[in-house]
């Protein structure tokens, strides 16, 4: 059978054949065997952020964004008041989400190249006690910048406000203890950094936080407190679950814990990014974030300065190569993206740059002058 394009993307990503494979069977949403699959997925989630004695795991339908929505709807208050620092797309998502469910929002905006700063959050805290809670991207996937998860929420923890992460693309990847991170509820998904495939968030909800939370949510969908206590209940899903989905997380977790677990993941994506920016670099290509604060999870490279570049044209001529990149998202500069998460097969990250080279060179665009 052909194989499919490398993904070089932010997730969806490459799986292995192992996890799709675990997409073969068929599962009853009710069934015993299906609801035990489930428990264990909730208490692995827990485990890699040693948060089992702390927080509840409570696995939702739909992506990551479905996740953070749900987390925002029922961990603040209906009078509730969030502080969104803002460096990326993913950031402004979450404030538009505040405004849409109607939590009071205060924002700071930090240039897309320049991290959060602690500072700045604990002086915008001390300027308006009104503010309940922080509501941050730890890994801002528009870019690949990685924010001081730990000093945000010492500041938050020492000024009495809850603090809600998005962990969309550091989760299962990047160290996040919750022995000594404080946070009141942090959300990932299946299809990033535990190698799964898209279609079912979670959020890690501090348990008397959430316990809490009953009527804060507008939706009847989206409420993690009525999705927990009914998973408590009767080991079931409110709605029909993502039943595939759920089983590959399920495989593709096994394989995580076989590998070496965090530890492992991170250093294969660590290493993944050095060879990545090391090879772009030998073909003119740089990226657009210094390197202490570039996470190796997604890099954002600089578009070439080159009339006859055009991203759509690039992209194909890449994916007639068999890797999958991603468009930048910035609002100053043309960039484009490549993902160091996945599969991504035994030439790995030095096919996908052989791809960008020639891709380059189809198109015209040759030598280090010609590029930005």
């Amino acid at each position: 059978m052909e194989h499919s394009p490398y993904l070089l993307t932010p997730g969806p990503l490459s799986t292995s054949a192992r996890t799709r494979h675990s997409m073969l069977r068929d599962w009853g949403s009710w069934d015993a065997d299906f609801n035990q699959i489930t428990e264990r997925l909730r208490g692995r989630l827990l485990a890699i952020v040693n948060g089992s004695a702390t927080h509840e795991c409570v696995p939702l339908q739909g992506s990551g964004t479905f996740a953070v929505e749900a987390a925002i709807g029922t961990i603040v208050p209906r009078d509730g008041h969030v502080l969104v620092p803002l460096n990326g797309a993913y950031c402004q998502r979450i404030a538009r989400i505040c405004k849409v469910l109607g939590r009071r929002l205060t924002t700071i905006e930090f240039a897309e190249d320049a991290p959060v700063l602690a500072a700045a959050v604990d002086r915008a805290l001390a300027a308006d006690p009104s503010i309940t809670h922080v509501a941050l991207v730890h890994c801002e996937t528009s870019t690949g910048i990685l924010n001081p998860l730990q000093a945000i929420a010492d500041v938050a923890r020492a000024r009495g406000k809850g603090l809600i992460v998005d962990a969309m693309s550091s989760f299962g990847a990047l160290e996040i203890d919750a022995r000594t991170t404080a946070f009141d509820a942090l959300i990932a998904a299946s299809g990033k950094c535990l190698e799964g495939v898209p279609g079912m968030g979670f959020v890690l909800v501090e348990r008397g936080v959430l316990s809490r939370s009953e009527g804060n949510s507008p939706s009847v969908a989206l409420d993690l407190y009525d999705q927990w206590t009914y998973m408590n209940r009767t080991t079931q899903w409110r709605f029909t679950p993502p039943t595939h989905v759920v089983a590959a997380l399920d495989a593709a977790l096994t394989q995580y814990l076989e590998e070496g677990g965090l530890a492992a993941r991170g250093a294969a994506y660590a290493k993944n990014c050095a060879q990545l920016v090391a090879g772009m670099a030998a073909i003119g290509l740089r990226p657009f974030l210094p390197a202490p604060i570039q996470a190796p999870i997604i890099v954002t490279f600089l578009a070439p300065e080159d009339r006859r570049y055009d991203f759509k044209a690039f992209y194909n001529a890449v994916k007639a190569r068999g890797y999958i990149l991603y468009p930048g998202k910035l609002t100053t500069r043309e960039t484009f993206r490549v993902g160091c998460m996945g599969q991504l097969g035994p030439r790995g990250i030095s096919g996908a740059v052989a791809a960008v080279g020639e891709a380059l060179d189809e198109l015209g665009i040759k030598g280090r002058e010609a590029l930005a």
